[in-house]
Order: structure tokens, then sequence, then C-alpha cells
């Protein structure tokens, strides 16, 4: 958690971009990333240096290299510790300009996914003014704790979302961490998020694994699946691969797959069954032409909605006995269309359809108020649903009106909160209620009645529905005066109410005469 003086600190760097002139939330984010590259680039030469240093040698691998630039300037001036220093602003911004920014599109010689990412950086601060401020700022900014980096970075991206239109590109955070307690990543997991974007599916993922997998860290195996093959994302937007592979590496992943891909249009071969857990929220913008669908999908479903496509997508990718925790809208679970019922059927039918909980329609506001829920599924290409589990979450810790106010104290927030709930307080917060319930949909939770807020729906009856998998379907809802009531009472109550009508009508039939 962030101090209150690390935000300042990054509210005034978000501040001067506003006040230097760019509105922009993404292009002040992309130009922060372009600047905390540099910052990294020269920690790690400096690293190189200490360590030739110590060994008494020359350094093994330098990332300024020797020598000059073709403009003639050394290579060593363009390092984030030199250039922050120089007499005035104007100088510092023609050689950003004119050398770092230049050197900064060719560093992929080192073939990370984030040098990869640097190789169209454009520089558009506008003033030097501008340009000595935000370095001043960003180096008081504590970047050497892992932690630190990644709270930091969040903070930031946060501020995409509070800034109107581009907040389509953050799920909640919370929502996030529970889908993946829901799934409960491993240390051999292949994880793919097709519509990445500032990839903080991948993040909360690789910070989940590192909580609760240590071992990790002391294998050697275990390490390098981590850093080069546990985390893959997919977005066709190149300012969100640079986004999100600057999240990844602040978070303390040396080189995830993030690639360019655009995941509904490309067909998938060599990505087919490569994964085993997908973490997704993918845009739904609606529909798309036949002409521009992979033809793989098309195969799956023949639709040209994109909700549905995507849902084709995920199975395409999972690797048979693979998982997923994917954010669809309503519509999925009980659209009437040949192409809806062909999905649900597949999944409860092919696949092994785990559970369905319906998120509360406040979750993604102020930017959209649309009923969605998660749905998880396990590819099985056998079938294997025996019962669905359903929950309704009423409520997510925060207040579900454009505001988005933090209902409970930060430390009874979230999915896994540092401090138990009362019971007062679960009905503002369900996500530990989810987790809880969810270890036991294969046992009690089986014995729950349906007017419960978590119950479970046999395969025989999802079928006699047509495969509809929205809750209120099966739901089950009892007049209050009823629902605690034991049948006794209830018959004795309803027989009182029938002779009180039957006496009212004789004394009405008496009047009228």
């Amino acid at each position: 958690m962030l101090s209150g003086a690390i935000r300042g600190q990054v509210d005034r760097i978000w501040d001067a971009f506003w006040s230097g002139g760019i509105a922009n939330p993404l292009e002040v984010i992309e130009q922060i990333t372009y600047l905390l590259f540099l910052r990294r680039l020269d920690d790690l030469h400096t690293v190189e240096e200490r360590k030739a240093v110590t060994l008494k040698r020359p350094m093994e691998r330098r990332v300024f290299p020797e020598g000059n630039d073709e403009r003639g300037t050394p290579y060593e001036n363009l390092r984030w510790s030199r250039f922050k220093n120089l007499g005035s602003p104007q100088e510092m911004y023609t050689l950003v300009a004119d050398h770092v920014f230049p050197f900064l599109r060719t560093v992929g010689g080192d073939g990370s996914t984030y040098a990869h990412h640097m190789k169209d950086a454009r520089f558009t601060i506008p003033t030097p003014a501008l340009l000595a401020k935000v370095v001043d700022l960003l180096d008081d900014v504590p970047m050497e704790d892992r932690d630190t980096k990644g709270d930091v970075y969040e903070y930031m991206l946060g501020k995409i979302a509070s800034a109107g239109q581009n907040g389509q590109f953050r799920t909640p955070r919370h929502i996030i961490q529970l889908m993946v307690e829901l799934t409960a990543p491993t240390p051999k997991d292949v994880i793919c998020d097709p519509a990445s974007g500032t990839s903080g599916f991948l993040v909360a993922a690789s910070e989940y694994l590192r909580d609760h997998h240590s071992e990790i860290f002391s294998d050697p195996k275990l390490k390098k699946h981590f850093h080069e093959n546990a985390f893959h994302g997919f977005d066709f937007d190149n300012t969100m691969l640079r986004i999100g592979s600057m999240n990844m590496l602040l978070h303390g992943v040396e080189n995830p797959a993030i690639r360019y891909r655009d995941s509904l249009a490309q067909d998938h071969a060599g990505e087919e069954e490569k994964y085993t857990l997908v973490l997704a929220n993918p845009p739904f913008a609606g529909s798309l032409d036949y002409e521009n669908t992979a033809k793989d999908l098309q195969a799956i479903v023949k639709t040209k909605k994109t909700e549905l496509l995507f849902l084709a997508l995920f199975l395409r990718l999972l690797k048979p006995g693979g998982r997923a925790a994917v954010i669809v809208p309503d519509g999925v679970l009980f659209g009437s269309s040949n192409a809806h019922k062909k999905l649900r059927e597949l999944l409860v039918e092919n696949q092994k359809l785990d559970a369905v909980i319906s998120l509360p329609g406040g979750v993604f506001k102020p930017y959209a108020g649309v009923s969605t829920a998660i749905l998880l599924f396990t590819k099985t290409n056998s079938g294997g649903t025996d019962h669905v589990w359903f929950y309704k979450m009423k409520a997510d810790g925060m207040s579900l009106d454009d505001k988005r106010t933090e209902l409970l104290p930060s430390e009874k927030l979230g999915a896994v909160p540092t401090v138990a709930l009362t019971e007062a307080e679960h009905s503002k917060n369900n996500l530990p209620d989810i987790l809880a319930r969810w270890a036991q949909r294969d046992a009690i939770e089986r014995e729950n009645p349906r007017t419960s807020q978590s119950f479970c729906v046999t395969k025989a009856d999802l079928v006699a529905q047509g495969y509809d998998l929205s809750l209120n379907r099966y739901k089950e809802v009892i007049h209050e005066d009823f629902v605690h009531r034991p049948p006794n009472e209830i018959l004795e109550t309803l027989v009182k109410l029938e002779a009180e009508i039957e006496q009212g009508m004789r004394e009405l039939e008496g009047m009228l005469k």
C-alpha cells in the first residue's frame, strides 16, 4: 500500500503533465512509461558496472555501448543519471529528443518484450520546462522496492480509469483479484489474457504466485518458467502493449510474452491448446464482419457477436484440462439466437462448466452500467458438467453508483481482506464469501435451497431450460412473510386468510342488501 506522501508525488507528476498541455491520460502514462524505462536501463547499467568493479574484470553486458551515437554524442551521456543533472532544461530537452529517444528505439537487441515495444517510442512532451519538472519529480519517487514500483504504476494506471473515456481499459482490481483467487494459479501454469490491455490479470496472477508459491524462486526451472513462459498477453493497441509490458516489469516479471495480436481476426495456428489458464475481460464491441473473423473461431460458432467469438477463442486457446475465469455480458447467459444457444450447449455438454457468478450492474461504473457475470469453466472436450454453482453478488465493497465510493476500511476490502468481516460487513463486500462458498461447491453448497445467495443447479435442469445460464431462471423467491416460517404455520396462515376473506365477502354482501 502506497503512503500518502508517495501518492502525493505521483499526483504532482500527473498534474504537471496536465498543466503542461498533455490532457490525454493515455499519452501521459505512455510518456511516463518511456521515462521509467530509461531510468531502469540506467539502473541495469549501474548494476553491471558495480559487478565489473567487484570482480575486477570488464563489463559483460553494456546497456549503453561504448563510443558515440551517429550524431557524435557519447552513449554514456544518454543515461538517466547523466541527463537529469544537465545544466539547463533546454539542454536536457535537446538531448532527450534528439539522442535519447532515437537510442531507445534501437534497444531491442536484448530481445526483451519491453525493448520490442519501445521500438516506435514517440517523445511528445512539448516543452523543456515540463520535461525538467517531470524528470525531477520521477527521480524523487522511490522505485527500488518491487512492491513499491508495482504499486506506484498501478496508482498511475488508476488515473486512466478516473479520467473518463479510457476507463474501459481497466477491470476493477478487486474483481481481478477475485478471479485469480478462484482459479488459484500454480507454478507450472501457462497463463493467457487474449485482451491484455494494461496486463492487470497477468500482474495479479504473478503476485498470487509470489504469495503462495515461494518455491518458484529457489527452483531454477520454475523461476525461468515464471519469468519467460508463464505469462502471455495479446493486444492490438501498441500503447497498451507498452503500458502492459511496463506494468509486468515493475511487478518483477523479467520477460513476459506481451505481443501484438488481433485475437478475433487472426487464426490461431501455434496458439491452439497452448495455455492452461485463461483470465480475461475482453472488450465486447458488438459485431465483426465474417470476412474479418478468424476462420477457426467461425468453425466453433457461426456468429458476428464479439462476446461469443471471445468465448470460442478461450476454448481454442486452452489445453484439455485447462481452466478459465472470464467476464461476459449477461446476454451470453440467456441470448436466444442459435449461436448463443450452441455456445452454451458446448460449455455444458462438451466441457465442464463450473460456475456462474452474477455481478452487480454498477461494477464497471461510471463507464458502463451493463450487467455482467464471471464464467468459470474447464476444457475437457469430453463433458463433465454435473452441477453448476451459481452465486448472486450483491456488493463488491464499493458503492454501485458513478462515484464508486469505498464502503469499508481498506483492510476489509477485496477478496482476501486482512481483517475478517462481520455479518453486517458481508452485506457490503461479498467477495470473501464467494471464495469461502466456492471452496464448498462440491460439498455443502449442493444442499443450499435456491432461495440462498448461492446454490447448485443440475445439468438436467440446465438442459430442461434450453441451457439458459441466467441465475434468475433458477433462483426461487418466497414472499418475505413466509421465508422463515415452517410449512404448518404457513398452512395455518393461509387458512386464516381464506376465512377472513370469506367473512369479508359475507359482510360486503350484507351491506349491499
